[in-house]
Protein backbone atom coordinates (compact mmCIF):
# COMPACT_ATOMS: atom_id res chain seq x y z
CA UNK A 1 0.00 0.00 0.00
CA UNK A 2 1.45 3.37 -1.02
CA UNK A 3 2.30 5.70 2.10
CA UNK A 4 2.48 8.74 0.58
CA UNK A 5 -0.43 10.62 -1.39
CA UNK A 6 0.09 12.96 -4.39
CA UNK A 7 -2.94 15.26 -5.19
CA UNK A 8 -2.36 17.21 -8.52
CA UNK A 9 -4.94 18.99 -10.98
CA UNK A 10 -4.23 16.95 -14.06
CA UNK A 11 -5.57 13.23 -15.05
CA UNK A 12 -2.25 13.40 -17.11
CA UNK A 13 0.17 14.83 -14.89
CA UNK A 14 -0.80 12.36 -12.59
CA UNK A 15 0.43 9.24 -14.72
CA UNK A 16 3.58 10.88 -15.63
CA UNK A 17 4.12 11.35 -12.15
CA UNK A 18 3.69 8.03 -10.78
CA UNK A 19 6.22 6.80 -13.43
CA UNK A 20 8.78 9.45 -11.20
CA UNK A 21 7.93 8.17 -7.67
CA UNK A 22 7.20 4.59 -7.76
CA UNK A 23 5.22 1.99 -5.83
CA UNK A 24 5.66 4.33 -2.76
CA UNK A 25 3.43 6.91 -3.62
CA UNK A 26 -0.22 7.31 -5.42
CA UNK A 27 -0.75 10.16 -7.46
CA UNK A 28 -4.23 10.80 -8.05
CA UNK A 29 -5.43 14.42 -9.62
CA UNK A 30 -8.64 16.50 -8.71
CA UNK A 31 -9.54 17.97 -12.31
CA UNK A 32 -9.40 21.55 -11.23
CA UNK A 33 -11.37 23.56 -8.21
CA UNK A 34 -13.53 20.85 -6.44
CA UNK A 35 -14.95 23.90 -4.69
CA UNK A 36 -16.46 27.36 -5.59
CA UNK A 37 -19.34 29.57 -5.45
CA UNK A 38 -22.60 29.41 -5.81
CA UNK A 39 -23.86 29.76 -9.35
CA UNK A 40 -27.57 30.68 -8.57
CA UNK A 41 -26.80 33.38 -5.92
CA UNK A 42 -23.90 36.35 -5.24
CA UNK A 43 -22.16 33.79 -2.34
CA UNK A 44 -20.67 36.66 -0.87
CA UNK A 45 -21.76 38.00 2.70
CA UNK A 46 -21.53 41.82 1.88
CA UNK A 47 -22.09 42.44 5.86
CA UNK A 48 -19.77 40.07 7.31
CA UNK A 49 -16.34 41.21 5.74
CA UNK A 50 -16.89 39.99 2.64
CA UNK A 51 -17.12 36.51 3.86
CA UNK A 52 -17.10 33.85 0.83
CA UNK A 53 -20.11 31.04 0.78
CA UNK A 54 -17.80 27.83 -0.52
CA UNK A 55 -19.80 24.94 -2.25
CA UNK A 56 -19.07 21.55 -3.68
CA UNK A 57 -18.81 21.94 -7.73
CA UNK A 58 -21.75 20.14 -9.43
CA UNK A 59 -20.54 17.05 -10.53
CA UNK A 60 -17.22 16.76 -8.41
CA UNK A 61 -18.58 15.05 -5.35
CA UNK A 62 -18.04 12.01 -6.57
CA UNK A 63 -14.51 12.66 -7.09
CA UNK A 64 -13.97 13.99 -3.79
CA UNK A 65 -15.53 11.02 -2.41
CA UNK A 66 -12.76 8.63 -3.90
CA UNK A 67 -9.86 10.99 -2.92
CA UNK A 68 -11.25 10.71 0.62
CA UNK A 69 -10.62 6.88 0.45
CA UNK A 70 -7.19 7.46 -0.50
CA UNK A 71 -6.40 9.90 1.93
CA UNK A 72 -7.93 7.56 4.71
CA UNK A 73 -4.50 5.05 3.09
CA UNK A 74 -1.62 7.59 3.61
CA UNK A 75 0.86 8.28 6.20
CA UNK A 76 1.84 11.79 4.18
CA UNK A 77 -0.25 13.57 1.68
CA UNK A 78 1.37 16.36 -1.12
CA UNK A 79 -1.02 18.84 -2.18
CA UNK A 80 0.86 19.25 -6.01
CA UNK A 81 -1.73 21.80 -7.62
CA UNK A 82 -0.32 24.48 -10.20
CA UNK A 83 2.16 26.66 -9.24
CA UNK A 84 0.37 30.05 -8.66
CA UNK A 85 -2.25 31.65 -6.66
CA UNK A 86 -4.92 29.58 -8.63
CA UNK A 87 -3.25 26.21 -7.98
CA UNK A 88 -2.48 27.14 -4.34
CA UNK A 89 -6.22 27.90 -4.10
CA UNK A 90 -6.99 24.73 -5.27
CA UNK A 91 -4.74 23.13 -2.56
CA UNK A 92 -6.27 25.33 0.60
CA UNK A 93 -9.90 24.00 -0.71
CA UNK A 94 -8.63 20.46 -1.03
CA UNK A 95 -7.31 21.07 2.24
CA UNK A 96 -11.08 21.72 4.02
CA UNK A 97 -12.86 19.71 1.54
CA UNK A 98 -11.27 16.37 2.78
CA UNK A 99 -10.30 17.52 5.87
CA UNK A 100 -6.97 17.81 5.54
CA UNK A 101 -5.91 19.94 8.64
CA UNK A 102 -5.30 17.11 11.19
CA UNK A 103 -3.37 15.05 8.17
CA UNK A 104 0.57 15.38 7.46
CA UNK A 105 0.03 17.38 4.19
CA UNK A 106 2.43 19.43 2.66
CA UNK A 107 2.16 21.98 -0.52
CA UNK A 108 4.52 20.83 -3.35
CA UNK A 109 4.88 22.94 -6.64
CA UNK A 110 7.87 22.51 -9.76
CA UNK A 111 7.58 24.30 -13.14
CA UNK A 112 8.36 21.67 -15.41
CA UNK A 113 7.42 17.91 -15.38
CA UNK A 114 10.47 16.06 -15.19
CA UNK A 115 11.78 13.73 -12.41
CA UNK A 116 14.37 16.01 -10.80
CA UNK A 117 12.45 18.73 -10.48
CA UNK A 118 9.27 16.46 -9.18
CA UNK A 119 12.04 14.83 -6.47
CA UNK A 120 13.09 18.22 -5.77
CA UNK A 121 9.73 19.52 -4.66
CA UNK A 122 9.25 17.12 -2.55
CA UNK A 123 12.45 18.23 -0.92
CA UNK A 124 11.46 21.57 -0.62
CA UNK A 125 7.79 20.87 0.70
CA UNK A 126 6.25 23.46 2.71
CA UNK A 127 2.46 25.00 3.96
CA UNK A 128 0.14 26.84 1.67
CA UNK A 129 1.05 29.85 0.70
CA UNK A 130 -2.30 32.19 2.79
CA UNK A 131 -1.01 35.42 1.08
CA UNK A 132 -1.48 33.71 -2.44
CA UNK A 133 -4.60 32.18 -1.35
CA UNK A 134 -5.95 35.47 -0.31
CA UNK A 135 -4.99 37.31 -3.85
CA UNK A 136 -6.80 34.31 -5.37
CA UNK A 137 -10.07 34.69 -3.41
CA UNK A 138 -9.78 38.49 -3.53
CA UNK A 139 -9.48 38.34 -7.19
CA UNK A 140 -12.56 35.79 -7.04
CA UNK A 141 -15.17 37.77 -4.53
CA UNK A 142 -14.13 41.30 -6.95
CA UNK A 143 -15.37 39.09 -9.86
CA UNK A 144 -18.30 38.49 -8.63
CA UNK A 145 -19.16 41.30 -6.68
CA UNK A 146 -18.94 43.32 -10.40
CA UNK A 147 -20.33 40.58 -12.66
CA UNK A 148 -23.53 40.14 -10.89
CA UNK A 149 -23.59 43.64 -9.92
CA UNK A 150 -22.89 45.45 -13.62
CA UNK A 151 -24.16 42.30 -16.06
CA UNK A 152 -27.86 42.65 -15.35
CA UNK A 153 -27.49 47.03 -16.10
CA UNK A 154 -25.48 45.32 -19.58
CA UNK A 155 -28.95 42.80 -20.08
CA UNK A 156 -31.28 45.48 -19.81
CA UNK A 157 -29.41 48.61 -21.31
CA UNK A 158 -27.06 46.89 -24.25
CA UNK A 159 -27.89 43.56 -25.31
CA UNK A 160 -29.11 39.66 -22.98
CA UNK A 161 -25.86 37.57 -21.95
CA UNK A 162 -23.26 40.23 -21.78
CA UNK A 163 -21.19 40.08 -19.02
CA UNK A 164 -19.00 42.68 -16.56
CA UNK A 165 -15.30 42.21 -14.40
CA UNK A 166 -13.66 43.58 -12.67
CA UNK A 167 -10.40 44.52 -15.56
CA UNK A 168 -13.12 45.05 -18.79
CA UNK A 169 -15.11 47.32 -16.79
CA UNK A 170 -12.91 49.33 -15.21
CA UNK A 171 -10.94 49.48 -18.37
CA UNK A 172 -14.18 50.51 -20.25
CA UNK A 173 -14.63 52.83 -17.57
CA UNK A 174 -11.13 54.38 -18.31
CA UNK A 175 -11.62 54.36 -21.96
CA UNK A 176 -14.71 56.27 -21.77
CA UNK A 177 -13.63 58.93 -19.58
CA UNK A 178 -10.67 59.67 -22.36
CA UNK A 179 -13.29 60.16 -24.98
CA UNK A 180 -15.40 62.28 -22.87
CA UNK A 181 -12.00 64.47 -22.74
CA UNK A 182 -11.52 64.56 -26.26
CA UNK A 183 -15.20 65.32 -27.20
CA UNK A 184 -14.30 68.49 -24.53
CA UNK A 185 -11.43 69.40 -26.00
CA UNK A 186 -11.48 73.41 -27.90
CA UNK A 187 -8.71 74.24 -29.62
CA UNK A 188 -6.46 77.07 -29.44
CA UNK A 189 -4.10 78.51 -30.85
CA UNK A 190 -0.86 78.97 -29.18
CA UNK A 191 2.87 80.05 -28.91
CA UNK A 192 5.82 78.58 -27.50
CA UNK A 193 8.72 81.11 -26.67
CA UNK A 194 12.44 79.78 -25.89
CA UNK A 195 14.84 81.60 -24.70
CA UNK A 196 18.85 81.46 -24.38
CA UNK A 197 19.07 83.07 -20.95
CA UNK A 198 23.33 82.37 -21.00
CA UNK A 199 23.39 83.92 -24.79
CA UNK A 200 21.37 87.33 -23.32
CA UNK A 201 23.45 87.82 -20.48
CA UNK A 202 26.63 87.67 -22.04
CA UNK A 203 24.64 89.84 -24.78
CA UNK A 204 22.76 92.15 -22.21
CA UNK A 205 25.16 95.67 -22.68
CA UNK A 206 25.13 95.81 -26.29
CA UNK A 207 21.25 94.37 -26.54
CA UNK A 208 20.61 97.67 -24.09
CA UNK A 209 22.56 99.74 -26.16
CA UNK A 210 20.75 98.69 -28.92
CA UNK A 211 17.30 99.46 -27.49
CA UNK A 212 18.16 102.98 -26.68
CA UNK A 213 18.49 103.85 -30.39
CA UNK A 214 15.26 102.11 -31.48
CA UNK A 215 13.08 105.03 -31.98
CA UNK A 216 10.00 104.96 -29.82
CA UNK A 217 6.83 106.21 -30.50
Amino acid sequence: MAKNLVIVESPSKATTIKKFLGSSYEVVASNGHVRDLPKSQLGIDVDNDFEPKYITIRGKGELLAKLRKEVKKADKIYLATDPDREGEAISWHLMTALKLENKNTSRITFNEITKNAVKQAIKQARPIDTNLVDAQQARRVLDRLVGYKISPVLWAKVKRGLSAGRVQSVALRIISDRDAEINAFISKEYWTLNADFIWMARRSRSMRSFTEHIPRK
